[in-house]
């Protein structure tokens, strides 16, 4: 009699219907056994999957970042490509501090007016219209005076001197040729067509108001004037000399000062030069509370200010944040002490807000804190001798409170990347950032040179810089020139024609007094003299 063998379990079993195959796992010994190696085995495979599943959260939370980090960097170069150049951070819907809406620009309203310019160093050509009589019945009528108003007009024409030099034929007995031709007028270029007030308009026009040399000459055309760009560019490389001492003497003015402004931009110069690959040079700015002296260098080296301020013991130099400036020998010698600008640091933190939505908030706060910083300052600037105490203590107050701060959020163990950034170049360049508060003198920003730097930088895009390297030195000369008589309130116009004019009497060379013309070797009556526009000769 056959016996049913036990039936196993369906795991147990070979799943498959082929008889011949004959597959039967065996069960195991212990079935505790079997259960505990599938608990093992469970286990492994869990922690596999929650480790494949770290990493995918891992690698998932690297691509956000990446992709925010990317996001801002789109962000910012949009920004800087297309956006507002404002700094501004509020935008338009920011409401004033009193709750109403943003100030309107132009005349505020209970504000008085301007006034009328004054005119009266202008000639006067009148013109009277008369009445005929009554318009209807034609009868004369009562005489009561005159109804008076004034236009102003421009008047702009060309005009050739005719020179008439007068010859004669000596009959004395003395030893000279025997005929004899008068003297002719002082020619700034001998044996040059062109006379004085063409080459004041030109220098005026090209390096004080920046316009193309091309420009200018389609514009001379207009009056008749056809002018060459070669004769154009030979003049000026005839009067570069001209401006060598008068560069040299506001060199030495720039060094006298304790306390100077400096920065540096790019200018194109597109002579070869060997050594150096293409054509990026830079204009340094150094300038004092009285003078401004661009400096034209084919680096952005710590040299070139090394270079410069190498006769100076002691002063207070303002920049922004520029390794050269640190690397000066003079800083490192204790000679000259650097003072950072807070505007860059402010750029920081609104770059942040700007670029990166969900730091937004974090990083208007510290534009707000900085904001407060310039608040406090002007008002101790401002402050009577009995107000200034409080006024130093309020700020040296916020001051403390923003060094807490910053301090504060670097140790944050979680901190985001972007606002480490910008926190640890604030501690980097506290001592820097903070040298105002014990010396009120010493502004908080470098705005006033970036102002002073713009004069190079609209020039560069609108004729290119330089083709030549003494083209770029003169632009160096001029645009120092320019902007230091800007600064003595002395009108360009009239300056030069004097100065070019005592050129031209040194037969069209550099006069020995050259720098006697520098605004702080005139008298005052000369000074008032050069800040008026060009008297109107009777030819005209």
């Amino acid at each position: 009699m056959d016996v049913a063998a036990p039936s196993l379990p369906s795991d147990l079993v070979d799943s498959s219907d082929q008889p011949e195959s004959g597959l039967i796992r065996r069960a195991p010994v212990c079935a505790d056994c079997d259960l505990q190696a599938m608990i093992v085995e469970l286990r492994q495979q869990a922690g596999y999957w929650q480790g494949m599943h770290e990493r995918a959260r891992q690698r998932e939370e690297k691509l956000k970042q990446d992709l925010e980090k990317s996001q801002a960097q789109v962000r910012k170069l949009e920004r800087q490509l297309f956006g507002r150049k404002s700094e501004k951070g509020g935008g338009g819907q920011k409401k004033s501090e009193s709750g109403g809406s943003k100030r309107p620009r132009g005349q505020q309203r209970g504000k008085p007016g301007p006034g009328r310019r004054d005119t009266s160093q202008f000639p006067a050509q009148e013109e009277v219209y008369k009445l005929d009589g009554c318009p209807t019945c034609g009868l004369p009528l009562d005489a009561l005076g005159t109804e008076d108003s004034e236009v102003i007009e421009v008047e702009v024409k060309a005009h050739k001197r005719v020179i008439r030099r007068e010859r004669g034929k000596r009959r004395c007995g003395c030893a000279l040729p025997s005929i004899l031709t008068a003297p002719g007028p002082a020619k700034l270029i001998p044996k040059g067509r062109y006379g004085i007030s063409v080459w004041v308009t030109i220098l005026l026009d090209k390096y004080a108001f920046l316009r193309p040399t091309q420009r200018l000459l389609e514009d001379l055309r207009t009056y008749g004037i056809d002018m060459a760009p070669g004769t154009v560019t030979g003049g000026l490389k005839w009067l570069f000399p001209l401006f060598e001492p008068l560069y040299l003497g506001i060199v030495d003015h720039v060094l006298q000062g304790t306390q100077w402004h400096a920065d540096e931009t790019s200018w194109p110069v597109f002579e070869p030069l060997e050594g150096k690959i293409g054509s990026n040079w830079k204009f340094w700015l150094f300038e004092s509370d009285s003078a401004v002296a661009f400096v034209l260098d084919p680096t952005r080296q710590a040299r070139v200010p090394e270079e410069f301020f190498d006769p100076v013991e002691q002063g207070v130099l303002v920049v922004d944040r520029f390794s050269s400036y640190k690397a000066m020998l003079q800083v490192k010698e204790g000679k000259i002490l650097l003072a950072f600008c807070w505007s860059h640091v402010r750029r920081d933190f609104l770059g942040v807000a700007k670029d990166w939505p969900s730091e937004a908030e974090w990083g208007l706060s510290w534009v707000d804190a900085i904001g407060e910083l310039f608040h406090l300052n002007e008002l101790r600037l401002e402050a009577t001798a009995q107000q200034f105490v409080a006024r130093d203590e309020a700020l040296r107050a916020a001051v403390g409170r923003m060094e807490e701060r910053f301090e504060k959020e670097l140790d944050e163990p979680n901190l985001h990347p972007v606002r480490r950034k910008p926190l640890k170049s604030l501690k980097k360049h506290w001592e820097g950032l903070t040298r105002f508060v014990d010396h009120p003198e010493i502004p908080m920003d470098n705005n006033q040179a970036e102002r002073t730097l713009r004069i190079s930088a609209v020039a560069r895009k609108v004729f290119y810089g330089s083709y030549a390297h003494w083209s770029g030195i003169l632009a160096a000369m001029l645009f120092s020139l320019f902007a230091t008589l800007k600064r003595w309130g002395i009108n360009p116009r009239t300056w030069l024609t004097a100065y070019l004019e005592h050129c031209a009497k040194h037969g069209g060379d550099v006069p020995e007094d050259a720098q006697s013309f520098l605004p702080w070797n005139l008298s005052d009556q000369e000074r008032q003299a050069y800040a008026q526009p060009p008297a109107v000769s009777d030819s005209s």
